[in-house]
Parts: C-alpha cells; sequence; structure tokens
C-alpha cells in the first residue's frame, strides 16, 4: 500500500463518525506510559505473570503496573486468571482482540529499532 493509499484510507475512516469514535477509544492506550509497553510484552510472551512483567519493566511501580494490567483487561485486550494455591499464581493472557495488535507492535518495534530519537529535546 503506498503512503497515498493509506493516507486516503485515514481519511475516509477518521471521516465517519462511529469509526472516528472507535479510533478515539484507543487513545488512552497510545496516551499512557506503560499500557503499550505491557503490549509489547504480552506479545512477545503470550503468557505472563505479575512478576515476570515486573523484571520486563524494571521502572514500573506494582501499582502503576496493577493499574495497566486492569485497563488493558478492562478493554478486552488480555485475561486475567488467579489460580487458589499458595502462593498464589496470577497469569496474564492477549486476548483474540489483543492478539490482533501483534502487527501493530511490530511496526511499533521495527520503526524503533531502526529510528533514533536522540536528536529530539530532552524535555519533549
Amino acid at each position: 500500500m503506498t503512503q497515498e493509499q493509506m493516507m486516503a484510507e485515514i481519511n475516509a475512516i477518521l471521516s465517519d463518525s462511529r469509526k472516528k469514535a472507535h479510533v478515539d477509544q484507543i487513545v488512552p492506550l497510545l496516551h499512557g506510559k506503560w499500557e503499550l509497553q505491557i503490549m509489547l510484552e504480552v506479545c512477545r510472551a503470550d503468557v505472563l505473570r505479575f512478576g515476570e512483567y515486573k523484571r520486563r519493566l524494571p521502572h514500573i511501580t506494582n501499582s502503576v503496573l496493577t493499574a495497566a494490567l486492569r485497563n488493558l483487561e478492562k478493554w478486552g485486550l488480555v485475561t486475567r486468571t488467579q489460580y487458589n494455591e499458595i502462593p498464589p499464581r496470577v497469569e496474564y493472557a492477549p486476548t483474540e482482540k489483543g492478539r490482533s495488535l501483534l502487527p501493530v507492535c511490530y511496526a511499533i518495534v521495527k520503526w524503533g529499532a531502526e529510528n533514533s530519537l536522540d536528536d529530539c529535546p530532552a524535555d519533549l
């Protein structure tokens, strides 16, 4: 698909109020500091426990990780499975809707690997 074709499709989607409303709903996923990074990890591993997210995202706090995972669950992108064991075990896995983000995650990772933002001002 050419750039012109992509722009035409974007314009068509954003001109349809129902479709634009759907697009507007995903802004929190892209706006939040952690939700997209968590989805990148979900795409990498399929099923992860809370502690594994902490290892993969060392700068995230427990409360922020919990809130972000709840958001992703509320949005229907991940499922939470709690096992009644000692110690308790909770696993998070992508839903079909969450798995459909794999091409988006791939594009973001590929673009990030090929482009640097080192030249941008640090305060952006």
